[in-house]
């Protein structure tokens, strides 16, 4: 394009041609100009205001997206693993005991999931811990899961072949589970000796209530012991309920059976009393499993409702013929009748 300079001479404009590569400079200096405007307003915007650009701002808002995700689904596993943990314990303290079954060894519940290179895709994707903690987790409780579902498999199994093993394990409390008369004091494990000072093994349960209090047999069985002595047990009866399984009951103030009687789930053997070492009226209840003591709390649903438990004393009661004759009489029958 042209340009008209005015000739101070004449006073006329007349038309001057410009070097072209002015325009190039120009043009360079325009393009410089608008770059550095750009770099300012970018370094205005991230370094001076500290604000994430558009699309930072949506990867960051999706990040957070996911690992709100993760954390929930960090919460549930957590949820999952305390739930399983709970299964397996009871499964081995106490389903597996009863059949005499081993416990599952930790080695073969928290063995991963088998597969050459399982977890290739996750080391491409770099340092996500999170995700892959949870993608190990998550296969962990699906070896659990399986495994403990195979052991209760077999629970099942043997629990339809052993027939009347169930009625002969000891497996509700020895007295009404009523909490507002009876007191579970002292419990399984080490204690204070509450008579002698100094720690004991406390191999039972102990069930405070008022002297007379009824005690139930907590398994069918045949009676093993009936003996009476100033100091230890005191009144304490012993049921071999077979299975590897026995169960004492001792402190009593009375007992209603004798050696060799055979017994049922439900049904009165004696009541609460205060004999041998005792500081006040109790039953000392014990779980023999093999020949060792175990945590009789294991055995028994001391919340078990209370028209449930008398349904079955009542039931027991109306089973015997003993209401029918004298006591001494019917124990002298029924010892009979148990060693023939």
């Amino acid at each position: 394009m042209p340009k008209y300079v005015l000739n101070p001479e004449t006073l006329l404009y007349e038309e001057r041609e410009e070097p072209r590569y002015l325009k190039h400079v120009r043009l360079a200096v325009a393009s410089v100009a608008a770059l550095g405007f750009v770099f300012l307003y970018f370094w205005l915007y991230t370094s001076v205001f500290q604000l994430d650009l558009p699309r930072t701002a949506i990867l960051k808002r999706r990040v957070a997206q996911w690992e709100a995700r993760m954390d929930v689904l960090g919460r549930r596993l957590d949820l999952y693993e305390a739930t399983l943990d709970g299964i397996e314990q009871r499964d081995d303290d106490v389903y597996r005991s009863i059949y005499g079954l081993g416990e599952i060894p930790d080695e073969v519940k928290n063995s991963g999931l088998g597969g050459l290179n399982r977890y290739a895709e996750l080391d491409r994707l770099g340092n996500n811990v999170s995700l892959s903690r949870s993608v190990h987790r998550i296969d962990n409780l699906t070896k659990r899961a399986y495994i403990q579902s195979k052991s209760l498999d077999e629970v099942g199994l043997l629990a339809r072949q052993e027939g009347d093993m169930l009625s002969c394990v000891p497996s509700v409390p020895p007295v009404l589970p009523d909490k507002r008369k009876v007191l579970l004091s002292s419990g399984f494990g080490y204690r204070t000796d509450p008579v002698y000072g100094g720690s004991e093994n406390h191999g039972g349960q102990d069930f405070a209530t008022d002297r007379g209090t009824p005690v139930y047999c907590t398994g069918d069985g045949v009676v093993e012991e009936v003996n009476s002595k100033f100091n230890g047990y005191g009144n304490e009866i012993v049921i071999n309920h077979g299975y590897g399984y026995k169960t004492r009951y001792a402190h009593l103030n009375s007992m209603s059976v004798v050696q060799g009687m055979k017994v049922k789930r439900g049904e009165q053997i004696g009541t609460v009393g205060a004999t041998g070492k005792v500081t006040g009226p109790h039953l000392h209840y014990e779980v023999i499993y093999r020949g060792d003591r175990v945590n009789p709390m294991n055995f028994m649903d001391f919340n078990m409702p209370l028209d449930e438990f008398r349904a079955m004393v009542d039931t027991r009661r109306e089973e015997s013929p003993a209401g029918k004759r004298s006591s001494t009489t019917e124990l002298l029958r029924r010892r009979k009748k148990g060693n023939g």
